[in-house]
């Protein structure tokens, strides 16, 4: 099942076949990179390109197993044997999704949100109102700086964008499903609406967690194995 909401509640609910007949729920052009080589700390990025690491001249001494090392690579041989019962597969937005997401609200200055965001290492988070119920996705790329150095003269609209309320940057109305919803149809609704992620919702926009492209490639990689289609 799948919702829209907004600042005025609930404007949708239904199968994601009919999403794209609410007008407002338009597709979200993901942003071009900055050109800029990735952190090795995976911190951030990198302005300049990163020096190559120093050749090794001379073979590494190995190191001596302690008894607690010992140990870890016992205890990792007998994850081979597999568990003693049967995993089932992975079908349902409740099996993958991320409880407790970190949200904002509408109120907060987009200055304040970005550093949250950054802060927690997520590119994005539902916007809740007074009452707790979504109105909003808010968007990390929406509110980045398009220019790491403002144009001559520009500063104070620069400074401007950094000002507004997260409800004047925030994608609204924005889809939402139920954590009972089947991934497959999940990840048709975040390729044809670009979206990173939905807010996992009940009926009422109350949160109960946020499913995200990331959470889907895990599933995918990860063990038991993700089943679209059975």
């Amino acid at each position: 099942m799948f919702f829209v909401f907004g600042p005025s509640g609930q404007m949708y609910r239904g199968g994601p076949e009919n999403l794209a007949k609410i007008s407002p729920v338009r597709s979200v052009r993901r942003p071009l990179a900055l050109r800029a080589r990735l952190d090795p700390q995976g911190d951030g990025v990198a302005p300049f390109p990163l020096p190559p690491p120093p050749a090794q001249t001379t073979a590494p001494t190995p190191p001596t197993m302690t008894l607690r090392a010992q140990d870890a690579v016992s205890a990792y041989a007998r994850t081979e044997q597999g568990p003693q019962m049967a995993r089932q597969p992975l079908t349902r937005v409740s099996d993958v999704m991320t409880r407790g997401a970190l949200t904002v609200t509408p109120t907060m200055r987009v200055h304040d949100a970005w550093h949250l965001l950054s802060e927690h290492h997520i590119g994005q988070a539902p916007v809740l109102n007074a009452q707790g119920h979504v109105v909003g996705l808010l968007l990390r790329s929406d509110i980045a700086p398009q220019e790491l150095l403002p144009a001559p003269g520009s500063m104070g609209e620069q400074l401007a964008l950094v000002r507004r309320l997260v409800a004047e940057a925030m994608v609204s109305p924005v889809p939402t499903v139920s954590v009972d919803t089947e991934l497959r149809r999940v990840a048709q609704v975040l390729l044809d609406t670009g979206l990173p992620g939905l807010p996992v919702t009940d009926e009422w926009g109350s949160m109960a967690g946020f499913v995200s492209r990331t959470d889907i490639l895990r599933a995918v990689a990860a063990d038991p194995p993700l089943d679209l289609w059975s």
